[in-house]
Parts: structure tokens; sequence; C-alpha cells
């Protein structure tokens, strides 16, 4: 009997552990260059127009299909700027767009800040992700 009781407790420590891994964010990739890539964008989807300039991105996920991108972004504007979701979009690679789940970040003028979003759970991994500027 007690030696049921110790194969329980293994078998259900090493199931644990394995949902755990499953959850655990792994990098697919960094991006600091632009990409060209020519999906078709019949509906002229893009993100909202910002004063943002995205440097470059490291984009993530999991086995469950998270995905998350760490994105470095600079305030072109000399004054302060929120960046909101709407202001980011990504490109997935069935080539539909997508913007991260809401967030907000403030940022003084001309300030650099690296932040870290969610764009949800996707079948298809993330390709690359842009801004909209005026200039």
């Amino acid at each position: 009997m007690y030696k049921v009781y110790i194969s329980l407790i293994i078998l259900f420590s090493m199931s644990t552990t394995q949902a755990k891994e499953t959850n655990r964010l792994t990098v697919d990739r960094v991006v600091t260059n632009s990409i060209e890539l020519a999906f078709p964008n019949d509906k002229n989807i893009k993100p909202k127009l910002s004063d943002f300039e995205l440097f470059n991105y490291i984009v993530m996920s999991n086995e469950e299909g998270e995905r998350w991108a760490v994105m470095t972004l600079n305030n072109t504007s000399s004054g302060s700027r929120v960046l909101e979701h709407h202001h980011l979009m990504a490109l997935f690679a069935d080539g539909n767009r997508s913007t991260p789940l809401e967030f907000k970040v403030s940022f003084r003028g001309k300030e650099t800040q690296s932040i870290t979003v969610s764009f949800g759970e996707n079948k298809f991994p993330i390709l690359s992700i842009f801004t909209e500027t005026a200039s």
C-alpha cells in the first residue's frame, strides 16, 4: 500500500511539472530589421497612427498557442504620449493581422522603453510587428 502512495505522488508531480512546461514561454526569434512580407491586406487593416517608432522586438510563444512580444519603442514626439494596444499590430503566418490585448503605457518626450505585451492565443506564429507613423 505504501508503494502505491509513493507511485501516485511521483506520477502526480511529473504531470504537474509537464503542465508547467507547456505554459513556459520560449523565444521564437529576435527581430532588429523590418521584414518585407507580401500578404494581401484587402481590408487595409493597419495600426492607429502614433508617434511611436518600433526599434526591435522578440516574439515568444508556448505550446498552448499564447503569443507574446518584448518590444523596444521610442516616443518620437517631444511631448508625453500614451502607447495603447491599437498603436501596434502583429502579422501572423496565416496573413491575419491583430492588435495586442488591451494595455496603456506612458512615455515622456523622446523616451525609449521596452515593454512586454500579449497578442492572445493563435494557432499561427507572429511573423512581424509594426506601428504606423504620420511621417
